[in-house]
Parts: structure tokens; sequence; C-alpha cells
């Protein structure tokens, strides 16, 4: 059975990550590129392992993070569907079955806050995934005196950590976030939709969703 790992030596896969990334580098976005997917993806499986579903489904839910953005190769407009569309040529090239595409190619599809639903566990993680990979590392602007909303809330993150307890309940989202360069304001501004839907996501697992900004629970 083909892995994360054969993707990630995958030619054509990695020539489409690097592009995409490109595309949104010209925009203005955050990095986009392997550190984000490659996060998206140990953190989709570690959701899925943690709650000791398959095997199988944990490795599914890290490829479907590792390939979740490639449709911003195409526009950044609709990209989880643009991108699903990508993945189900690529994953039929590769000779996945039909149920494991179909699992893939949906979760990649539902990623995005704008039209994305968390319709199963595997499009769930992902989405927990994704959504929560909030880190200074992702600004590529290094003039502080030149950040837009989305560089300052970003940079403003020294530490972010996705967990699930114990008891398996609760998934919380906690970061320490450097008041200089963002506000815990400026984080909600651009991100509650994100946080919604992560609440949504954690529900469709039979989990709580918490998000807890300096020790402060918010969510």
């Amino acid at each position: 059975m083909i892995t994360l790992e054969d993707l990630k030596q995958n030619d054509a896969i990695s020539t489409y990550i690097k592009r995409a990334d490109e595309s949104l580098s010209a925009l203005g976005f955050t990095e986009h590129s392997f550190a984000h997917v490659t996060r998206t993806a140990e953190h989709a499986g570690y959701i899925l392992q943690t709650l000791e579903y398959p095997e199988r489904d944990v490795e599914l839910a890290k490829m479907a993070g590792y390939l979740h953005d490639i449709g911003n190769l195409v526009n950044r407009s609709n990209h989880s569907l643009s991108g699903a569309m990508m993945a189900f040529r690529l994953l039929d090239k590769l000779g996945f079955p039909p149920g494991e595409t179909a699992t893939i190619t949906t979760a990649i599809g539902n990623h995005d806050e704008g039209t994305g639903v968390p319709v199963s566990h595997v499009c769930a993680a992902v989405i927990l995934a994704d959504k929560s990979d909030v880190r200074r590392s992702r600004v590529r602007n290094t003039e502080v005196s030149t950040f837009d909303i989305h560089d300052r809330v970003n940079y403003s993150v020294k530490k972010s950590e996705l967990k699930i307890n114990e008891s398996h309940t609760l998934v919380k989202l906690k970061l320490t976030v450097d008041t200089k360069y963002g506000s815990v304001m400026d984080y909600f501004e651009i991100f509650l939709n994100r946080m919604i839907m992560c609440r949504k996501a954690a529900e469709r697992l039979g989990l709580e969703f918490k998000l807890i900004i300096n020790e402060q629970q918010l969510i």
C-alpha cells in the first residue's frame, strides 16, 4: 500500500506543492510549502492515531494533509476544490483503491473554511491540523514595519501546540502570543471562522474544542 513517504518521493507532487507556494508567495500569503503541509500531515495523523482509528485511516489522513493545498497551484480562490480534483487524478494514476481516493479527495475538498464541512473523521482531522498551524516561521516578510494583519498574527505566535487530553474528550489549541506584534483581538479578526470550523471538526470526532491563548481559555 502506498504511504505518505511514497508521496513525498513523487516528483510531480513535490513540484505542485512548490509551485503552489510560489504562487501564494507572489500574492503575499504566508508559507504554504513543505513545512506547512508536512506539519498538517503529522498533526492529522496524530489526531486519528491518538483516537485509536485504524492505522490505514491514520495514513490516509496524513496523505490528505500533505496534499491539501496543491490547489493553490491553480488559484487561491476555490483551491480546496481544484486541489481535490488534482489529487483525484494523481491518486487514480498511482493506483489507489477507489475508496481511499474518495476519502482523501473528500478531505481535501472540505478543508477550507469558506465551503468545507467535516463530513468524515479523516476530513475533521485535516481541518484541525491545517487550521492550528499558526506560527512565526510562516511569515515571509522580514520587515516588521510593513506587516499586514496576517503577518502580525502569525509572527506574534511564539509557540503553538495541538493536544488531545488523556480521556479523549478535549482537543486543545494552546498558543503563546507575544502581544507586542499582534493582539488576541487581531487573532479573532482573521481566524474566527477557522476556529468555528475547528469546533465543528472536533465535534465530528466526539471531542470538545478549546482555544487557549497565553494560558487563558477563550473558546
